[in-house]
């Protein structure tokens, strides 16, 4: 049955509701609006029908249409879903991308929506030649054109403004890892009249943005912590751009560069990458730092430990708050493991240094030793000894902010998520999206890997909300002080006891879109989510509530 799990942090609130009365006011200052605490509800679903291959991915929304626009990876398409009655979602067309494009093409893997224009990240069928960015018209589905992009792009978006659409070219390498394209990010400018300009596109509307400036700083930038390390990368082949969040003034786009732990920030009105910013590491030997690092032990065993997560974000949103930009990460985790290179190494296999490491008894397999930690850092050149161990992932979502350029942490999580479902879900505590009996399988890995995020406005409060990917279900929390975030729900419909996969609810949430209440199609602010294990598509109601 569906898990209702929210808690009301009362302690907290002082910190975002502080009394800010002035003696020298008048008598009759200004009423504050009431504020609120927000909870989802299930509005309604669409279930593709295919489980475990990506039936329904990102999503984005058409507000005059009233239209979900959702990646089916398992058929290549994109799905076309009318939600006039968001209640009983229904579908309507599958846009064939390859028709337009003319050619064989590897996969849609991102979509966006924008004032009726709709961008799709288009893969090409040769995963490390250039993919496209293809173009269409929400209402009617008229295809407008497209333009070519970098190799894989994974992920599409517009500025606020509309004035331009971006993608985030990822660039991975080939099995054998003797094929290792450059990372990039292709800029469309759109112009004035962004659906007319989309259907008369040249190539002088497009910019490649490549990281080739950068190959000479290589090792300033290894020295400041962005991780390089692929087998005989430069820096342009090493970073691999995941996602975009634009800034709500329009002038600065944030890429997240996922294996390499840093952010890239673009300048638009230039056209031009203007820095590169390391994220940092988080400590899991500091108190609310902790984490279950072992599978094997059968229990729940929060607690620190002698390690270093790297954040590694995937998704990324942003927003603008007293003239400062911000940023929200959902802090999945990513390594590089192919066939031709890995970085992956439990930790059982390491050869620990025994003064940095005074107790061996940490390389057992209930303790540290199972947990997955990266080869590439922590090893002393000299006596080939570990002297820090390095996880994937944070385990948690964080909010940055940047400020001349420059990337600083202003708040995360810490051990927040696990602990929240080491209390409410014990028996399915860091599960995995796509088997049942799987209590405890993903805590040597990267434990309930927040992927997805959206950031939305309701009234005066701002709010996070961050997709699980493994055990599923939704986190909210209250930004609106950025600086002290507040839990507020999570929820999660998954049927725990369910044979049939099918009947299992939504599984592993990977696109999270925010429907605002003077746009969405009842009124009521909602949550578009799709979902790549259950194939599903759900729209959750914010049901809000005054905070006492």
């Amino acid at each position: 049955m569906p898990k209702r799990l929210s808690l009301v942090a009362l302690a907290l609130l002082g910190l975002s509701a502080c009394d800010n009365h002035n003696d020298n006011a008048s008598s009759n200052p200004t009423p504050q609006p009431s504020l609120v605490d927000v909870k989802l509800s299930v509005l309604g679903r669409y279930q593709a029908g295919v489980f475990g291959e990506g039936a329904a991915e990102i999503v984005d929304f058409d507000a005059a249409s009233k239209q979900l626009f959702v990646i089916n990876a398992a058929a290549g398409t994109l799905d076309v879903l009318d939600v006039a009655n968001p209640a009983t979602p229904t579908k309507t067309a599958t846009l064939d991308v390859a028709a337009l494009i003319g050619e064989a093409i590897g996969g849609i893997n991102s979509v966006a929506v924008k004032d009726g224009l709709v961008a799709l990240a288009v893969e090409n069928a040769d995963k490390q030649a250039a993919g496209y960015i293809a173009f269409y018209k929400a209402d009617g589905l008229q295809p407008l054109g497209f333009v070519g992009a970098g190799s894989l792009p994974d992920m599409v978006t517009f500025s606020p403004d509309g004035r331009f659409a971006l993608s985030a070219n990822e660039g991975e390498p080939n099995a054998t890892y003797d094929n290792d394209p450059e990372g990039s990010i292709t800029l469309v400018n759109l112009g004035d009249d962004p659906m007319a300009k989309a259907a008369s596109l040249s190539p002088a509307d497009v910019k490649q943005l490549t990281f080739n400036a950068f190959d000479g700083q290589k090792d300033s930038l290894i020295a400041s912590g962005v991780r390089i390390f692929g087998p005989g990368a430069s820096v342009s082949q090493d970073l691999e751009p995941e996602y975009i969040a634009v800034s709500d003034d329009s002038t600065k786009a944030y890429v997240t560069l996922q294996e390499n732990n840093a952010i890239a920030v673009v300048d638009l009105a230039s056209a031009s990458i203007s820095g590169i910013s390391a994220l940092g590491f988080k400590d899991h030997s500091l108190a609310g730092n902790g984490l279950d690092a072992s599978d094997k032990d059968d229990s729940i065993n929060i607690q620190t430990w002698p390690v270093l997560g790297m954040y590694q974000p995937d998704s990324i949103a942003a927003f603008s708050q007293d003239g400062v930009n911000y940023m929200v990460t959902a802090n999945e985790g990513d390594s590089r493991d192919y066939d031709g290179f890995s970085e992956e190494a439990r930790i059982k296999d390491l050869d620990l240094d025994p003064v940095a490491f005074t107790d061996a008894s940490i390389q057992d397999n209930p303790k540290l030793g199972r947990l997955a930690v990266t080869t590439t850092l922590g090893q002393d050149t000299s006596s080939g000894l570990y002297t820090k161990l390095y996880s994937f992932g944070g385990r948690s979502f964080s909010v940055f902010k940047e400020e001349d350029g420059q990337i600083s942490l202003v708040w995360d999580s810490g051990d927040e998520f696990e602990q929240y479902l080491a209390e409410h879900l014990p028996t399915a505590f860091n599960s995995d999206n796509d088997e049942q009996d799987s209590f405890d399988s993903r805590s040597d890995a990267k434990g309930p890997e927040p992927e997805g995020i959206a950031v939305g406005s309701i009234g005066e409060q701002r709010f996070a909300f961050v997709g699980l990917e493994r055990i599923g279900g939704i986190m909210v929390y209250d930004i609106t002080d950025p600086q002290a975030p507040i839990f507020q729900d999570y929820f999660n419909n998954r049927d725990f006891d369910a044979v049939d996969p099918l009947d299992a609810g939504d599984l592993g949430p990977e696109g999270l879109h925010f429907i605002p209440a003077a746009h969405s199609p009842n009124g009521k602010p909602l949550l578009a989510v799709g979902h790549e294990v259950s194939g599903s598509t759900v729209l959750y109601q914010l049901d809000t509530s005054t905070r006492s």
